[in-house]
């Protein structure tokens, strides 16, 4: 089946693309991954990766059109002068509603992660949660560091796995409910914002989910905790 990719804006260094949920982001067994597929859709050969997302993530993916661009980009990633904003679902309530997870990640069993007070790489999340009804609780979410399933863990930690997330204990669903909606930067005197609302997804496409969104309007203007 044919899989064709959102391209949300095409600029001289870069390309914005929507990641569809529940597609790899490297080819596997044959299959063709994201970068593959946009440089198919797009004819463009040079296409690099800067930054990547989970098979279940969805939302908005840069991807570097020269080894130069790769480099600066790379460059802003590492300094953490990129702002990203992710929105989640769960089905549990957190054990608090917003706030900072500050920890280490380190590799569990069978290909999965986990937080710890001690070791591992550092990973802090900032966090906010809102009720939907019907159990659901939408998180807003601005990840300070960059680490391998670092939202996935750290809103397990809070009690609050990820709806469709069966690798971190989230309830049974449709997909799994992790999208990458926002993101902020500067680069070569040009500053850049992009949102992008999923268009997938029973739990994210509901009215009360919408009509939050809209009241919060663009996340990196909200006021975040203290990092």
């Amino acid at each position: 089946m044919s899989i064709t990719i959102p391209i949300l804006a095409q600029e001289p260094d870069f390309i914005v693309v929507d990641k569809p949920a529940g597609l790899d982001f490297h080819s596997q067994d044959g299959s063709a991954g994201l970068v593959q597929l946009v440089r198919a859709q797009t004819g463009l050969a040079e296409l690099y990766a800067v930054h990547r997302l989970d098979k279940l993530t969805s939302g908005l993916l840069l991807l570097a059109r020269s080894s130069a661009a790769a480099s600066a980009l790379g460059e802003l990633f590492s300094q953490h002068q990129i702002r990203k904003y992710y929105l989640a679902i769960s089905a549990h309530k957190p054990s608090k509603k917003q706030g900072k997870v500050r920890g280490g990640i380190e590799k569990g069993r069978g290909g999965s992660y986990r937080l710890v007070r001690e070791g591992g790489q550092l990973a802090i999340t900032q966090f906010f949660s809102y009720g939907l009804g019907e159990g659901l609780r939408l998180f807003a979410l601005k990840p300070l560091t960059g680490r391998t399933h670092q939202l996935r863990v750290t809103l397990k930690s809070l009690g609050s796995p990820i709806l469709g997330d069966n690798r971190y204990g989230g309830s049974e669903s449709d997909r799994g409910y992790l999208h990458a909606y926002e993101l902020a930067f500067s680069l070569h005197g040009h500053t850049y914002h992009y949102q992008c609302p999923p268009s997938t997804g029973t739990a994210f496409l509901t009215t009360a989910c919408s009509a939050q969104l809209a009241s919060l309007g663009s996340l990196d203007a909200l006021p975040w905790p203290a990092a």
